[in-house]
């Protein structure tokens, strides 16, 4: 598995929101299998307990950052600087407030833009040149099931992430040819701090953070969308396929109306 990601990607991975959760979780996943990391989100705090961790347990090097990813002039800045060449992005930073439309600010919504949609696209534009250069590579882009329709009281955070889902199919089907693998995770419920927060209980397909992210680097150069979880994948076919549009926002209100 080791040999496999190595051969296929280089020795460096860059997992943007990385401190705790999904990002920790891929960060375990791509240490495990021997690539040397670079670690981005805002609370520097966490990500050096994280990297402390990892180097120990799995002797690579790891570099981490505290960089606010709803700036990308700030990450360009950082990421152009680098000595390494990325050989693996995943992005999986988002910012989620829960409120009706009616009740988030200009500011959030503005906010969620730029982590969910604008940050991720011109962070691929800038590391997909050096793959395209080298030949090889590969992007995953954490996206969801909210994204598959409207979804009340995360309908901006739901658009942004059906956004990443068709970004990365096109690109996906650009950057074959190229020798870079692109991936989209439209991931479920997933048992994170901030949906443990969020949510009462688990609601049907909750998963793990650390079988989620198996899950997509496993799903890596076989399709440009993942959904990981059987109960998922489920979901969306009936959600997707044999339900009106209206039916499926009505069930989605039901998911989403107690988040908190």
């Amino acid at each position: 598995m080791s040999n496999d990601f190595t051969l296929r990607y280089g020795s460096w991975a860059m997992v943007a929101g990385a401190s705790e959760g999904l990002g920790a979780a891929f960060a375990e996943a791509l240490a495990k299998r021997g690539l040397n990391l670079i670690l981005l989100a805002r609370r520097m705090e966490k990500l050096e307990d994280l990297a402390s961790s990892l180097k120990v347990k799995y002797n690579i090097e790891i570099r981490f950052f505290s960089v606010d990813l709803h700036d990308f002039n700030q990450t360009k800045t950082l990421v152009s600087s680098l000595d390494v060449s990325i050989g693996l992005l995943v992005y999986n930073a988002a910012y989620a407030p829960i409120a009706y439309f009616s009740d988030i600010n200009e500011s959030q919504l503005t906010q969620i833009v730029d982590v969910n949609v604008k940050t991720p696209l011109l962070l691929v534009k800038l590391v997909s040149e050096e793959m395209i250069r080298s030949g090889k590579g590969g992007i995953l882009l954490m996206s969801s099931l909210t994204g598959t329709q409207g979804s009340p009281k995360v309908a901006t955070y739901a658009a942004t992430k059906a956004f990443n889902a068709i970004l990365a199919e096109g690109i996906w089907k650009e950057l074959k040819p190229k020798g870079i693998d692109v991936i989209a995770s439209c991931a479920g419920a997933i048992m994170t701090p901030g949906y443990a927060n969020a949510q009462n209980g688990k609601a049907p397909g909750t998963l793990s953070p650390e079988k989620v992210a198996e899950i997509s680097l496993k799903a890596l150069g076989r399709g440009p969308i993942v959904i990981p979880g059987t109960i998922n994948k489920l979901a969306h076919f009936f959600m997707g396929r044999l339900l009106s549009r209206k039916t499926a926002i009505n069930i989605m209100e039901l998911n989403t109306k107690n988040l908190s």
